[in-house]
């Protein structure tokens, strides 16, 4: 691994590893992890290396079925027996205090893959934009609320979820839920994204003290229930521009390896696409990640107004 000071961090993996060729050789025995969104796409197979290296796995859901389907795949396919379910609405803010209030136990791996693009104007009862609400403020609840667990844990680490959606839109302080223009999905699917880098940021700056550092990943393009608001022509027209869709097992190798990879020990507040340190995004560049999206300021004011707005429900509740 190169961590230069005078560029971004490498590591031996490449767009194509796969999440069980990051995690060879980890042990994860007597750790504790959970996956948001573990039981479809690119999270049942980051729950299935986590639980392969012997860590115990909740998957917070929303549909339960589902997941004790997935548990119970992921439990005969790794010998796991400590494949746990728990209810989680990331657009419910009661759902995803009932989740943390009911956790017991220090947390050493959070995994905030769960997320919806491209929702057609929805909002949620307090209002809030979909697509913002679940991607960042639904995580930014569960993280904080989790917050004592990841302190008790040794050296505990968060992953956020993000994408290279969030190049198009910087966090619109001014109109977060898209209430005086017009509805853009893929603007305000942006602007989710670029909060889940910030959120990163921010995390690893508070609570570095505590033990916890947070990075934020691009986990590359897959066919998934994510794609289910594309049209088939948009997917077609993805795939004849030459754009290269992963398996769910490669999509899900840089969360892995941001969970787990011993090398990247204390690293926090980056952003990682095709298990790579990703450089600043610029002009013509397919990938990279945004300045607006490693804004210390910006970081900062949306953890406050983050805050204010849970706060806020709160009251209202």
């Amino acid at each position: 691994m190169s961590t230069d000071s005078n560029g971004p961090i490498t590591t031996p993996f490449n767009a194509g590893s796969t999440a069980a060729e990051v995690i060879a050789g980890i042990d994860l025995t007597g750790r504790r992890s959970v996956v948001t969104g573990g039981s479809s796409g690119i999270g049942v197979e980051t729950a299935r290396a986590l639980a392969g290296a012997g860590a115990e796995v909740t998957l917070a859901v929303r549909d339960v079925g589902a997941g004790e389907r997935t548990a119970e795949d992921i439990g005969a396919t790794t010998g796991n027996e400590r494949v746990l379910v728990a209810p989680v609405d990331l657009a419910d803010l009661r759902s995803v205090a009932a989740f943390t209030d009911a956790w017991e136990g220090p947390l050493d791996i959070l995994i905030n893959n769960a997320g919806v693009m491209y929702t057609p104007e929805l909002r949620t009862p307090e209002g809030w934009e979909l697509q913002f609400a679940t991607n960042h403020l639904g995580h930014f609840a569960l993280a904080t609320g989790l917050h004592p667990a990841l302190a008790a844990a040794d050296r505990a680490r968060i992953v956020a979820l993000s994408s290279v959606g969030h190049l198009r839109q910087a966090v619109d302080f001014d109109d977060i839920d898209q209430r005086r223009r017009p509805f853009d999905t893929r603007l305000a699917y942006g602007q989710s994204k670029t909060a889940n880098v910030l959120f990163a940021v921010e995390a690893t700056r508070r609570w570095a003290g505590d033990g916890i550092t947070a990075n934020a990943v691009h986990p590359g393009a897959v066919l998934s229930n994510l794609t289910r608001h594309m049209s088939q022509d948009e997917l077609d027209k993805a795939i004849a521009s030459g754009y290269t869709f992963k398996t769910p097992e490669q999509g899900a190798a840089t969360s892995v390896l941001l969970a787990t990879w011993p090398g990247l020990e204390g690293i926090g507040g980056r952003y990682f696409e095709d298990c790579q340190e990703a450089r600043l995004h610029r002009e013509g560049d397919t990938g990279g990640v945004a300045a607006h999206a490693l804004d210390p300021v910006a970081a900062e004011r949306l953890w406050q107004v983050s805050l204010d707005m849970l706060a806020s429900a709160a009251r209202a509740a």
